[in-house]
């Protein structure tokens, strides 16, 4: 399952925890990964969603300066919170490590992606959950990112008997041409799993949508993109959903909606 969550943007961050619960409760997935997630006051978003859901669930965070913590705060409550990525997982994360992204253009603190690897019951299983630029005047930043997630998502060093799996909000559609390095390298499980073509993750009838965001409103620019862990290995993708695409008591969990895929534990 991948999630934008909308950090504490938008004043309401604590009526929407209780949407992001119910959501992910409902759809169990065994990976979780999130963008647009954060930390602080001693804990991390991550830490109290798994605390909700209850279990022996494994999770993970780490800073990214995408999207960039308003500067001053919008509302009290943002300041002092690091903006990040994260992962849930139902099996242990047995290591991390961080890649800074390009961003050249923008500059500043560096965008990060979490490479984690994940103890499956049939073997260890690489995960990568990132969040790429967004804005027009940084398109060569974003082409970079998504090319230095491609090359990190071919390393020989992550073959093995199970998929490499890269989840996150890429802020493009798989018809545009910013993806195109990823989706030389790895496919779009969405179709796959007979995911409807016409999905959006960002979409224009949420109340809080960005509606400057051309680009990718009313698109879907969250993924879970996959490769298979040798040469001529497969990837079976049983079904593909959203979800947090319906209001919860009268509010959205998140500005995005998150998408979600069945795949068969195969490389």
């Amino acid at each position: 399952m991948s999630w934008n969550l909308w950090w504490r943007f938008g004043g309401a961050w604590r009526e929407r925890e209780s949407g992001i619960v119910e959501t992910v409760r409902q759809v169990r997935p065994d990976l979780l990964g999130v963008v647009e997630t954060w930390a602080g006051e001693g804990t991390t978003q991550v830490a109290r969603l798994a605390d909700e859901l209850g279990g022996d669930l494994a999770t993970t965070f780490v800073p990214t300066a995408l999207p960039p913590a308003p500067d001053p705060p919008e509302e009290p409550s943002q300041a002092g919170i690091e903006v990040g990525i994260g992962l849930l997982s139902r099996w242990p994360i047995t290591s991390t490590e961080v890649h800074e992204l390009p961003h050249s253009q923008r500059g500043g603190p560096p965008p990060t992606a979490l490479l984690a690897t994940v103890a499956h019951p049939l073997g260890p299983l690489p995960v990568i959950v990132a969040c790429t630029e967004w804005e027009p005047v940084f398109a060569a930043d974003h082409l970079a990112q998504v090319t230095a997630l491609a090359a990190l998502a071919t390393e020989p060093r992550l073959d093995g008997e199970l998929p490499v799996l890269l989840i996150g909000d890429l802020n493009a559609a798989v018809d545009q041409p910013d993806l195109a390095p990823l989706l030389d390298v790895m496919i779009d499980t969405w179709p796959a799993g007979g995911g409807d073509p016409a999905a959006v993750t960002l979409s224009s009838a949420v109340p809080e949508a960005p509606l400057a965001a051309a680009k990718q409103l009313d698109r879907r620019i969250d993924h879970i993109l996959a490769r298979p862990g040798r040469a001529g290995g497969t990837i079976t993708v049983r079904r593909a959903f959203l979800a947090g695409d319906r209001s919860i008591d009268g509010r959205y969990p998140s500005d995005h909606f998150a998408v979600v895929v069945d795949l068969e534990p195969s490389g």
